[in-house]
């Protein structure tokens, strides 16, 4: 019965990520900032995950739902968001075309590598498949997401961490700060109970997570876009 209502949970998180990427996508078509174009692509991938998930966890897995959220959620996801700090880090336009041409690079590869693997359909039978199972351990398409999302996850946790360290101890930079923490903090929810919830397959430690995780990471969103107060 539990793990029966656990698909609400992603649900929701695909929800929170198609606002949150809406919100995004409307500050890039204001002020025209790379990075926030990049986070705005991260959470439309999310959301499509989340979909995924939620497919699979009602209706049951199939090859499409699940190459879907490896390619989307396991692998591509994370590196849009570590890209969108590394620009915001950095705002230099050289930089920015390395990104875009890395993030081009890794997208084609692991749409192609992922559509084309061959897959277990006997492991699509649990309510939460593991990718070393369906594509089998080792293989290309299981070991990209060891290969480019953890690498990406460390390079994003640590742009907000340094990014947090910048604005240590100025109060007017407050909001700026504890929402750099929620979102390395919302990203972190994500990648434990990715690896907790879907490694064991816990269903409801995966499923809640991704709800909370993105959930937190939109209200550190929200809190660092607060306006700066001027210096007294």
């Amino acid at each position: 019965m539990l793990c029966g209502a656990m698909w609400a949970f992603p649900l929701v998180a695909a929800v929170i990520a198609l606002g949150f990427a809406g919100l995004l996508g409307r500050r890039f078509a204001e002020g025209r900032r790379p990075f926030d174009a990049l986070w705005a692509v991260a959470l439309l991938l999310y959301a499509v995950a989340s979909g995924a998930v939620v497919v699979g966890l009602l209706a049951g897995w199939n090859a499409a739902t699940f190459r879907t959220y490896w390619a989307l959620g396991a692998v591509l996801n994370v590196p849009y968001l570590a890209a969108g700090e590394v620009v915001l880090l950095f705002r230099d336009r050289r930089v920015l075309w390395a990104v875009l041409l890395v993030l081009l690079f890794v997208s084609g590869f692991t749409v192609a590598r992922v559509a084309t693997a061959a897959l277990d359909p006997s492991a699509l039978d649990h309510d939460l498949p593991l990718g070393r199972e369906v594509f089998g351990a080792g293989s290309p398409a299981h070991r990209l997401a060891q290969l480019v999302s953890y690498p990406a996850y460390l390079l994003l946790l640590a742009g907000c961490a340094w990014s947090a360290w910048r604005m240590r101890g100025r109060r007017e930079l407050r909001d700026r700060f504890l929402g750099t923490v929620g979102i390395a903090t919302g990203a972190t929810v994500v990648a434990v109970a990715s690896g907790v919830g879907a490694g064991f397959q816990v269903v409801p430690v995966f499923s809640v997570g991704l709800a909370v995780g993105i959930a937190v990471m939109f209200w550190g969103f929200l809190r660092a876009a607060r306006p700066v107060p001027a210096r007294v």
